[in-house]
């Protein structure tokens, strides 16, 4: 099948696009590989979004997202994308791990991030006994229980404060003194008599048994003394990795393997454009998100209109 566009990604940056482009009268198909969504559907509650003044759990924006996209008629693609190559005529083909590939004038990434593995003896082993990388997902599951939360940035700290109601008592553990996300959170942090901060530390080692996680090894970095923390959940928040693997070399990428865009969210290869997390940017925010996917959107149309001049 061939499409003037597809949007490989249905996060807040790919609906959005996706919404942009079929309102301006063009083809357009949007290649899903899970439930719309993206990140948002493992946040628990978003107070920074503009509209909600009391906040809005994530899984309903994320429907509010898709209900609006469903008005309109894009194609949806299910399916895990395995390459993108530019073919004859100045198409890209888009090829998956299963079922039949298909084609577009111009793509728009939106794929994102997934959150970096922690990378403590025991992770992979205890990975669904008691290590996450989801407290909306699995948090119920601690229920009266103690966990352990590690990073400093805002999804640490916001995952703390949610798993503070539900579970008995939560360690949060970063290796520097200070956190970088909001300030805001952080005072919540602070305030929240049943969060434990283990600052200047780092998780040397995951321990337990045939029924799943027990402890955790803490090491602080200044003075090197250790310490055995007892907890049955480890939700590990320490960055986040480019889903970008797919891509051809001619898309700039930096160290880190996010993609390079201008203002207008142009990719070095003309024709791919890119929005939302999966780019090289500071701000990683749904709002962020979605002014991308709307540049990005803009940016096709006109790459589009050349294209058929």
């Amino acid at each position: 099948m061939l499409y003037d566009a597809a949007v490989i990604g249905a996060g807040p940056a790919g609906i959005t696009a996706a919404l942009y482009l079929v309102r301006s009268g063009v083809s357009v198909a949007l290649v899903e590989s899970s439930a719309p969504g993206g990140q948002v559907l493992s946040t628990a509650e978003i107070e920074n979004y503009p509209g909600f003044p009391k906040g809005v759990k994530g899984w309903e924006l994320a429907d509010l997202f898709d209900a609006h996209l469903a008005e309109y008629p894009v194609v949806r693609v299910r399916g895990e994308v395995s390459s993108v190559e530019a073919v004859e005529g100045g198409l890209y083909r888009i090829a998956f791990s299963e079922g039949e590939a298909i084609e577009a004038k111009a793509l728009v990434i939106c794929t994102g991030a997934k959150h970096r593995d922690l990378g403590a003896p025991g992770e992979d082993e205890f990975r669904g006994r008691g290590v996450s990388y989801c407290a909306v997902c699995d948090g119920n599951f601690y229920r009266g229980r103690d966990v352990v939360v590690v990073g400093g940035g805002n999804s640490a700290l916001e995952e703390a404060l949610y798993l503070s109601r539900i579970a008995n008592k939560i360690y949060l553990v970063h290796r520097r003194d200070a956190f970088r996300g909001a300030k805001v959170y952080e005072n919540k942090i602070r305030e929240t008599a049943n969060i434990e901060l283990v600052t200047k530390s780092v998780i040397d080692e995951i321990r337990g048994n045939n029924a799943g996680m027990s402890s955790v090894l803490v090491r602080n970095v200044e003075n090197g003394d250790t310490r055995i923390i007892e907890a049955e959940g480890l939700f590990v928040y320490v960055g986040m990795a480019p889903v970008s693997a797919f891509l051809p070399a001619e898309v700039e990428r930096d160290a880190a393997g996010f993609i390079i865009t201008d203002a207008e969210m142009c990719t070095s290869a003309p024709g791919i454009f890119a929005a939302g997390d999966i780019r090289s940017k500071r701000c990683r925010q749904v709002s962020s998100a979605v002014g991308d996917g709307a540049t990005a959107a803009t940016a096709a149309l006109t790459y589009l209109e050349h294209w058929n001049a």
